[in-house]
This record gives structure tokens, sequence and C-alpha cells, in this order.
């Protein structure tokens, strides 16, 4: 054998050696804070007096097994997966758009004001689409103002997201209640869009064809941003804009481009929830579905296929979740306290790791 013959087998035997520990801290990372999450929800359940594994096994049997709870879990999908996707994009990008809960409400709420306006004048299909459009608009025109003040001005993006999500939430509630009001119902609510007038079901189901765009977003998020020549430009923005500039890169430009799209997506999920399922917004309404998806992203490592399965996991906590709230009695809300235990976990998880990886280079 040659000397660069020992050389390569050499590398290959490290490579293999290696590739274990790195598959056994990604899994570690992505399902030990689900794990501990739960377990510590279970030691919740115990103090508020219900049994754990009943309260577990009823969520899985009713959101899963169910043919009805699955399908509902799987429609809930649809929106999650595009706040997912809009996320996605923006954490790879190396930027916080913390905002969608306010670009997502207040497209639903233009959609939802929108649409049902059309029905009579536009074929359905093409009222979906232009539904579809509006919702994609409105996120991007309300995530403009923080990527304009990131691009040109530097300031943080964590706080003017936030801020313009508050505003989008408020705005959106007085639409509903002043400009928007269906004037033929008593509580305040936009008009309702007919469900043969909304998204179509897949098959013979009560699944909403908003699975299938929230599934072709974050897959095709993934794609564009793992092996794209774009997504790489937008990587490099976010993980050292100075070498952006070196590399002839326009980073208010991409910065800007990053806002838009995903802020975009996040719209999108609002479109698809009120033509999919809801038909109609009412006054103080607000899902709250972007902060929620947060760590699921963070779970599946911005990966779009982890995301899929870690959003197919909360929206079936959800759905048991509400189903259990009328059975067995525990607060609907407990899926929330979930999700606040994980990111706790998710956050100890984060650092025992760095605190590791440090020792191990000393």
């Amino acid at each position: 054998m040659t000397d660069e013959q020992v050389v390569s087998a050499t590398a290959q035997s490290a490579a293999r050696t290696d590739t274990f520990p790195r598959l056994l801290r990604v899994v570690s990372l992505g399902v030990g804070p689900l794990v501990a999450a739960l377990v510590l929800g279970g030691l919740v359940l115990l103090l508020m007096g219900f049994n754990p594994l009943s309260y577990y096994a009823y969520v899985v049997q009713r959101a899963i097994f169910s043919p009805s709870g699955l399908e509902a879990t799987l429609t809930r999908m649809g929106p999650l997966l595009l706040i997912a996707a809009s996320l996605i994009v923006a954490f790879r990008a190396g930027i916080w758009n913390l905002g969608g809960d306010g670009q997502y409400l207040l497209a639903a709420v233009f959609v939802a004001a929108i649409v049902p306006l059309m029905l009579g004048i536009l074929p359905v299909w093409t009222n979906l689409l232009l539904g579809l459009f509006i919702g994609a608009a409105v996120g991007a025109i309300w995530g403009l103002l923080p990527a304009i003040l990131k691009a040109w001005q530097g300031l943080n993006e964590i706080i003017t997201t936030l801020m313009m999500s508050f505003l989008g939430v408020s705005l959106a509630n007085v639409l509903v209640k002043l400009a928007f009001l269906d004037p033929a119902t008593t509580t305040p609510q936009t008009r309702t869009l007919p469900v043969e007038a909304r998204l179509p079901r897949l098959f013979d189901t009560s699944v909403s064809s908003g699975l299938i765009i929230g599934l072709v977003a974050v897959i095709a998020v993934h794609l564009i941003m793992t092996r794209t020549s774009f997504g790489m430009r937008l990587r490099l923005v976010g993980a050292n804009p100075r070498a952006a500039i070196h590399a002839g890169l326009s980073v208010p430009t991409l910065t800007i481009a990053v806002f838009a799209i995903s802020a975009a997506l996040a719209g999108l999920s609002g479109a698809v929830d009120i033509l999919g399922t809801h038909g109609n917004v009412r006054a103080d309404w607000n899902p709250a579905y972007s902060l929620t998806v947060v760590p699921l992203v963070f779970l599946a490592r911005l990966n779009g296929f982890g995301s899929i399965a870690y959003v197919f996991l909360f929206s079936a906590l959800t759905i048991g979740g509400e189903s259990a709230a009328r059975r067995i009695g525990v607060p609907s809300f407990f899926s929330l306290v979930i999700v606040a235990i994980l990111l706790i976990t998710l956050g100890l998880a984060e650092y025992l790791d760095k605190r590791h990886q440090e020792r191990a280079r000393r």
C-alpha cells in the first residue's frame, strides 16, 4: 500500500469515527430538550392533580390515532409550516424576524375582509389565488419598516420586529371592530367566507390543502437556503457582513430581501388559515403562532425536514390538548406551558453543549 493510500484510509477511518459523535450530538440537542420538556410537563400535571401518563396517552390517541383528530392535526400544520419556513429563512440569514404574529394576523384580517367581497366578481380559484397574494403582500409590507431600519440604520431587528408585531396585532383588532366589521353579525368579526369558496379539501377528508402549501414552502425554503447560490449569499450576509461586502454583495439589498421573504411567508400563513379553515377573523383573536414555532425550528436545527416533524408533534399536542380540556379537565393552554418549558430546556441544552465543546478544545 502506498503512502497516499495509507493517508486516504486513515482520513476515511477518522471521518467514520467522527460521524457518530456528531450524529449523537445532533440527536441529543434535537430530542433531549423535547423529552425533558415532556417529563417536566408531566411533573406539572402531577402537581395539578392529573395523571401525566393518562393525559399524554389521551392526547396521542385523540390527535393521531383518531381519524377526525388526525385530520385536524394535519390541517393545523399548514399555517404552522409556513411560519416555520418564515423563521428558517430569517434565522439562517442571521436575522431575527420576531414580528411574525403581527404579519400573520394583519394579513389574515385583510384576506378575510377582501376575499368574500370578490365572490360574485371573480371565479373561486382566481379569488383564492388573489387571497394568497394579498396575504403574502400584506406580510411583506408590514416587514418593510424593520427591514429598512436594519439595512440602512443598523437598528436591532429584535426590538423593531417585536414592536411592529404589537402594532400589527392592535391594528388588526381595530380593523375588525371598525373598517372591516360585518354589519350582519352581533359579535365583532369580518365577513365569513363560505365553505365552498375556501381552499379545497384533500381527497375525501377534512384536511385543508393548506397543508400542501405549507409542505412545499418548507421544503423549497430548505433547498434554497442550503443548495443554491442565493441561499449561500443570504447565509453569508448573516454570518459575516464584512466578508459579504468584500465579496461584492449588497448587504442592505439582501437584508431587505430576507425580511421580504420571511414576512411574506408569515402573511401567507395567515391567508392559508383564513382561506382553508376559519373563513373569518373575530375581534381580539390572535393564535400567536410565530413565537410558539420558534423553539420548534431551533430544535430542528433550522432544518426544513426536521421542522416538519416537530410541527406535526406540536399540532398533535394542541389538537389533543383541546380535546383533553373538554374530557379530562386539563386547561387547553397547557400546550403553551410545554412550549415554555421547552424553551428553557432548549436553552440549557445549548449552554451545556457549548461548555462541552469548550472543554473539548482545551
